[in-house]
């Protein structure tokens, strides 16, 4: 699920009997004193996302430096249009999206923040810095290191509660364990599941673009809620049958990030040289995209409107977390937020074709 990483991507059964499914859509209302976006709920647990949700990886110079008053008023903006929930993490920026986005949340109430980060990704001294950091432009005097284990998960919350200068984390992910090995993910939340017991973090769950593991997940109730990259967008629904329909039955939850499919979504009308999943989009790509942008415009909405109110369909999704690196771009994509998509819209893409029919869910 990384926004940067050499590859693109982002414990055992508890024993609870299964519950009934819970529409994560039903509990669209505002936590108690927290102004801001509607809200929705996490799974069963007392943390309550805004639908749309601040993505903080480029406050760590992702791909090229963002300065400090850059960062800080990209988060005012966000906070004065109603978001009330900030997603980053230790391996943004090698600590430097965390440390600029707890002081920019400082001048506001905590209560009134939910703030997620990630473990899996330790930051340790770099014994052999060559200048700068791959994929961030920042000094490369600390470096990843992989672990999952009791001592490593805690020692990441630790440095994040410090970087981001707070007492407590609302949601920790365990952060693309399948680019690791296949039982990382398990090892962490044996850990992350003790410290949501015990109060120390409100939700757990995993963040990755991989699919093939969430679904059991989901089934075992061992996570509350999944940040699944670009396996749930517009273009593709990869993820429909394999994480937000278990998602759906456990009564957890989906936070669905990269819905622009790192770009190709983001304008109304792609241009040739478009990029797809971080590569130059391929002609059938780019052929099937026009094809939706077609029909959007028919119903009088563009491209980008029509991909962010996508994903907040299904029931299981509680919120969108979009990358926004300044003030400019939080306005933009508040602005396509707050289209008002026709219902008609999505049948209509279904009739050609052009979504999983599964995946829309129509309001009265």
């Amino acid at each position: 699920m990384n926004a940067a990483s050499g590859s693109r991507t982002a414990g055992d059964s508890d024993g609870f009997s299964p519950e009934p499914a819970r529409d994560a859509s039903a509990d669209t209302r505002r936590a108690p004193h927290s102004p801001g976006l509607p809200r929705r709920r996490i799974g069963d647990s007392a943390v309550h996302v805004s639908r749309i949700g601040f993505g903080a990886a480029s406050l760590g110079n992702l791909y090229r430096e963002t300065s400090d008053e850059e960062a800080a008023g990209a988060v005012t903006a966000a906070w004065d249009a109603g978001i009330r929930y900030f997603d980053t993490a230790p391996h943004y920026g090698l600590g430097l999206s965390e440390r600029r986005l707890g002081a920019a949340l400082a001048a506001y109430p905590r209560d009134e923040l939910v703030i997620s980060t990630k473990v899996g990704r330790l930051l340790v001294p770099n014994p052999e810095p060559s200048g700068l950091d791959d994929g961030f432009v920042v000094p490369d005097t600390l470096m990843r290191r992989w672990d999952f284990s009791r001592d490593g998960v805690l020692r990441s919350l630790e440095g994040s509660l410090e970087r981001l200068g707070t007492d407590r984390i609302d949601i920790a992910f365990v952060h693309d364990p399948d680019a690791f090995s296949e039982g990382a993910a398990r090892e962490a939340l044996v850990t992350l599941r003790e410290l949501r017991d015990e109060g120390v973090v409100g939700a757990i769950g995993v963040g990755t673009n991989e699919t093939n593991q969430l679904g059991t997940l989901f089934d075992e109730r061992l996570i509350d809620v999944a940040m699944l990259a670009g396996r749930y967008t517009l273009l593709e629904q990869p993820g429909l049958e394999s994480v937000l329909e278990p998602a759906r039955r456990a009564g957890a939850s989906v936070i669905a990030v990269g819905v622009y499919n790192s770009g190709l979504l983001s304008t109304p009308r792609p241009g040739p040289d478009a990029v797809y999943n971080y590569l130059p989009a391929p002609p059938a790509a780019l052929e099937r995209v026009h094809r939706i942008a077609d029909i959007c415009e028919r119903h009088g909405v563009t491209l980008p409107d029509a991909a962010l109110a996508f994903p907040l369909q299904h029931p299981a999704v509680a919120g969108i977390a979009l990358g926004m690196r300044t003030a400019g771009q939080v306005r933009d994509n508040l602005r396509r937020a707050s289209v008002a998509v026709p219902d008609a819209l999505w049948p209509d893409l279904e009739r050609h074709g052009l979504i999983d029919p599964r995946s829309i869910r129509l309001t009265a």
